[in-house]
């Protein structure tokens, strides 16, 4: 395992240093994330260690916190997460490198996705498959914000195929995903219509969409919105599928990117309905199982570093915070997304 310049004494002591880490030992709400010190990892072969200087937090951080729906604890852990430590999108350097890694050195300014969680921490274990290069001109905090809700808006809008000239709504506009999706959008030449908060109308039209709706007071379906969009992006997951279908004209998609359901197989009958209603449909829905795809995190952090894709940072918080950080998550408030710095 390779050391950072300077020598051993650059270099935590893997196995028997601690560092502070955002911990739990049980599912729950954000009261059962407390700030310990635990372990500091040790990269296994084809991973490497990296010291965290920025991280990014995601719906998903609190799904794994609660273990809900349970269906995740199969991938997860049944009695309590396998990985104590949430947090999933890294902006950090490598300090040190395992077994059969090559491409990247000791120094290197990197970003990825944390697979399970370990972001909120001093240090954590990446496997280096997953690691791109940070532009030097992009900040940490901003790099932060992009693997997870940026790659996930990105395959939305590859799998509804959206193009230059049509017509798009996505539903859910203001959070991560929905901030990047109609910035995305916009940016493939498409005219993009969004529902969002009332609070947030203005800034979501800031990102690029021609005309917003407040979603207490407009509905998917509702006239006016009316119907004829090329591709509907639905990342609310609320609205009920045949009202979702009648909003896209013939040859045209939903993409359905979350969904909500009960609390043990959360979307998955959603999922499972939209594939029947799908059979021979000429407006069919597509679930997106979105996955870490290195190449797209690589021009999306070309694009933010160019200044064509401005992510919408709602918070960034201190590492001592961390733990009001994933609460605010938690509550489902945030526009754009919270960034939790290093400690």
């Amino acid at each position: 395992m390779s050391e950072l310049p300077g020598g051993p004494a650059a270099t935590p002591a893997l196995g028997t240093d601690t560092m502070p880490a955002w911990s739990q030992s049980r599912y729950g709400g954000p009261d059962v994330v407390g700030l310990a010190r635990i372990d500091i990892p040790a990269p296994r072969r084809g991973d490497v260690l990296v010291r965290l200087r920025a991280t990014g937090l995601n719906n998903g951080d609190t799904r794994v916190m609660r273990g809900e729906p349970l269906v995740v604890r199969t991938a997860f852990g049944w009695r309590r997460p396998r990985q104590p430590v949430r947090g999933m999108d890294a902006a950090a350097t490598v300090v040190a490198l395992g077994d059969a890694v090559s491409g990247f050195a000791v120094g290197d300014e990197v970003v990825c996705e944390l697979p399970g969680g370990g972001g909120l921490a001093t240090y954590a274990v990446a496997p280096a498959k997953r690691l791109v290069r940070r532009p030097a001109a992009l900040d940490p905090v901003v790099a932060a914000s992009l693997p997870i809700a940026g790659g996930t808006a990105w395959q939305a809008l590859e799998k509804g195929r959206v193009a230059a000239g049509q017509r798009v709504l996505v539903i859910g506009a203001s959070g991560g995903v929905g901030s990047f999706t109609v910035q995305l959008a916009a940016l493939r030449g498409a005219t993009v219509w969004a529902l969002c908060g009332e609070r947030s109308r203005g800034t979501v039209e800031g990102l690029g969409a021609e005309r917003t709706f407040d979603y207490r007071a407009v509905a998917p379906g509702s006239a006016e919105l009316g119907g004829g969009f090329d591709v509907v992006i639905d990342i609310a997951g609320t609205a009920p599928l045949r009202t979702l279908q009648g909003m896209v004209r013939d040859g045209g998609s939903v993409v359905l990117v979350s969904g909500e359901g009960g609390r043990v197989l959360g979307p998955i009958g959603r999922i499972a309905a939209a594939s029947v209603r799908s059979l021979g449909s000429k407006r069919p829905l597509r679930p997106l199982a979105a996955v870490a795809k290195p190449d797209v995190l690589e021009r999306l952090l070309g694009l933010a570093a160019q200044g064509a894709l401005r992510p919408l940072i709602d918070r960034i918080v201190p590492f001592a915070e961390a733990g009001d950080a994933l609460a605010y998550v938690d509550d489902g408030h945030a526009v754009g997304k919270v960034v939790v710095a290093a400690a």
